[in-house]
């Protein structure tokens, strides 16, 4: 049952596969929905970000969700366990973020008689990027599973760039009235500022991202060695944590393997990201495909230049020669040159980082996601 001091006000449940992301990329959307009037529940696996929530105010349900278990009965039982919370806190709107959360989610929220259904895809996922057998064996299941998900005029679809609009429309999983183009969940522009270029240093180059072979690690770690030869001149950093339940996790021992090689400086995970891009000179994602990647728009409104692949998601960010470079997809030798033409040249760098943050301002402020995200709450008649 509802709070007493809740009591009138509309309830929405946020559900992702970790509590992690809603702690990081959607706390600030949480409390913009507060301020307008909403109760808003946190949803994901157990994890040590979840006792914070209480601290700013929201609560939290642990669900017993595995990302990759594919055992029917645990399936179920989880199918179950989201649709008897659901029903007991008597949300009006569930809004799932990741393919899971929303498939899931969504099944759930009918079952349970949710009128609104708010689905956020923030990328396509090891199923749809990965070549590997399972991955193939699993794409048509899932569009299947998307598709039944995603009906009803009660439901809307969020992505974040044009590809992912695209695909969604192509594959019939969604008519086009009820999806939405929202690029990324935005960042905090005022915490994210601009800083003046490091001078005289050895220059810093960083990938910040969960340590997946698809978010280019391999060819960060390939580029590095082409550049041995200046190591002198230049350190590659790698920020992230690892994830044991994705199938493209990077194994704890090749990451051992580059820090003994003095190859990478492994900096494991980082809390405080304004603090670490003041200390870089140039960020670097070499992803096969993303939704939109916050590490990036947080390194453009830092100011700093960026090289990164153009790829779904990534070329969003990156216009190629105005605020940073673009490379092949899965091309180390393209990345060091990239990264070496920055390296000779910091007036570019720093024309680069300007254009990155004006950018961010013009197109990725939490303040405009928000607000285009609000306008999906009111399409379901969630705004009064």
């Amino acid at each position: 049952m509802r709070d007493k001091e809740n009591k009138g006000r509309r309830k929405v449940a946020f559900f992702a596969n970790t509590d992690w992301y809603l702690f990081n990329f959607r706390l600030g959307l949480a409390k913009y929905l507060r301020a307008k009037g909403f109760d808003v529940v946190m949803m994901s696996p157990p994890g040590e970000y979840g006792y914070r929530f209480s601290e700013e105010g929201f609560r939290w349900i642990a669900l017993p969700m595995d990302r990759r278990s594919l055992q029917p009965h645990r399936e179920l039982f989880l199918l179950y366990r989201l649709r008897k919370i659901l029903k007991a806190e008597a949300v009006d709107a569930i809004h799932n973020f990741t393919i899971k959360c929303v498939v899931y989610g969504s099944l759930a929220a009918q079952a349970a008689g949710v009128p609104s259904r708010i689905n956020a895809v923030t990328g396509l996922g090891h199923v749809f990027v990965s070549d590997s057998l399972r991955a193939r064996l699993l794409r048509p299941v899932v569009n299947r599973l998307l598709r039944y998900s995603l009906r009803g005029e009660g439901s809307r679809l969020v992505v974040q760039n044009p590809d992912d609009e695209r695909l969604f429309l192509e594959q019939q999983m969604i008519d086009e009235p009820r999806l939405r183009l929202i690029k990324g969940s935005g960042v905090d522009t005022e915490r994210f500022q601009s800083v003046p270029a490091r001078a005289g240093e050895r220059m810093r180059i960083l990938l910040a991202a969960r340590l997946l072979w698809e978010k280019g690690i391999e060819e960060y770690a390939e580029a590095a060695r082409m550049l041995r030869h200046r190591k002198d001149e230049v350190e590659f950093l790698l920020a992230g944590d690892s994830d044991p339940g994705n199938p493209s996790a990077v194994p704890d021992e090749q990451i051992r393997q580059w820090r003994e090689e003095d190859l990478l400086t492994i900096l494991g995970h980082v809390d405080d990201m304004p603090s670490l891009l003041r200390e870089v000179d140039l960020a670097v994602l070499p992803s096969y495909r993303e939704g939109v990647p916050r590490g990036l728009i947080e390194a453009a409104a830092a100011g700093l230049p960026i090289v990164t692949t153009d790829a779904s998601g990534c070329r969003e960010i990156v216009e190629h020669e105005v605020n940073g470079f673009l490379v092949p997809p899965r091309d180390g030798r393209a990345l060091a040159k990239a990264i070496e033409r920055l390296l000779d040249d910091p007036n570019r760098r720093k024309a680069f980082g300007e254009a990155g943050r004006e950018k961010v301002l013009r197109e990725f402020d939490e303040r405009i996601v928000f607000e285009r995200t609000w306008q999906v709450y009111e399409s379901l008649g969630l705004g009064g």
